[in-house]
């Protein structure tokens, strides 16, 4: 069994604005994601059976629509201001369109369906706990960067993915990946 995901790459060059952006959160107990693996997740499959893969991407294969540009902008967090756990980056394109297109390819498979209606962004960090003490100065931060610009870009693939958890983070592999028209 192979822990999989659908998801979307940043470019390259965006490796050092995320991490610039990670940084003003450092004085916060955050787990940031690593700066190069940030991603948009367009679908979670989790483990799958190593044989169905090139089913998988052969039914990915039937995904029909064209190319967007997608821009990287606003910071967020999940589940609520409240109990914050996820600090994310937004992302504005037509994600939508293309997640129920995923869905829509992948239905045969029996996949487990998404519970809450798909938001897409990319996680920047994980928070285990915030003390009191902390929440106004997060939040102070957080306010500064909510309307941060990241980039423009073209999204023309898409991506199968490999996910190895390690002690010192995943690892991810792409397995396959997909040409929108």
């Amino acid at each position: 069994m192979i822990r999989t995901f659908v998801a979307v790459d940043f470019p390259q060059d965006y490796v050092r604005k995320i991490a610039q952006v990670q940084s003003k959160f450092k004085d916060f107990n955050i787990k940031s994601v690593d700066p190069k693996l940030v991603h948009i997740t367009l679908k979670f499959l989790g483990d799958v059976n190593e044989n169905r893969i090139e089913q998988i991407a052969e039914a990915l294969n039937g995904i029909n629509m064209p190319s967007f540009d997608v821009k990287i902008k606003n910071i967020g967090v999940f589940p609520k201001p409240q109990y914050v756990k996820v600090i994310w980056l937004g992302a504005e394109g037509n994600f939508e369109e293309l997640h129920d297109n995923v869905e829509s390819v992948l239905k045969s498979f029996k996949f487990k369906k998404d519970r809450n209606i798909y938001t897409a962004h990319a996680t920047l960090a994980r928070l285990k706990y915030m003390p009191k003490r902390d929440k106004e100065a997060f939040f102070r931060v957080l306010n500064e960067l909510k309307s941060i610009e990241i980039g423009k870009f073209h999204l023309d693939t898409i991506k199968l993915k490999k996910s190895t958890l390690t002690p010192e983070g995943p690892i991810y592999e792409t397995l396959h990946e997909v040409q929108l028209k």
